[in-house]
């Protein structure tokens, strides 16, 4: 328990408490009745012990590495994106053409869908780079 209960919390303590309420309830600790009663506790908490009180039968979660995040994306984030990008727009790309175009076996251009992706991400063995760079 906390060192002062009485000390008045604020809604960032809240939402922490939220947040770990949310965790036990995933983690199968908490049934949906028992969810929706901490958590009406915790949103009218005003005190430190009062949520406190919320997690007194529950065990203490074990802090996960926070993640850290960068102003700017690395060059293989990036070159993913492009290319999620134009995947994302042959389709569209295709159908367009299919109606578009007056050729007799127009349902051809959908095989510009796996071509584009075969070109794009083929040759990738899940390790960023080429040849395990």
């Amino acid at each position: 328990m906390s060192d002062l209960p009485e000390i008045r919390v604020g809604t960032v303590e809240r939402e922490r408490a939220l947040e770990t309420l949310t965790q036990h309830f995933s983690d199968g600790r908490l049934t949906v009745t028992e969810f929706d009663e901490r958590t009406g506790k915790i949103a009218s908490a005003t005190t430190r012990g009062q949520l406190d009180r919320v997690f007194d039968d529950l065990p203490a979660l074990t802090p996960s590495a926070p993640a850290t995040v960068s102003p700017e994306a690395p060059a293989a984030d990036r070159d993913v994106t492009w290319r999620n990008t134009v995947m994302a727009v042959i389709p569209f790309l295709a159908l367009a053409l299919f109606f578009l175009v007056p050729i007799d076996n127009s349902w051809l251009f959908f095989l510009l869908i796996p071509a584009t992706a075969a070109i794009l991400f083929g040759g990738r063995d899940g390790r960023r780079g080429r040849g395990g760079r």
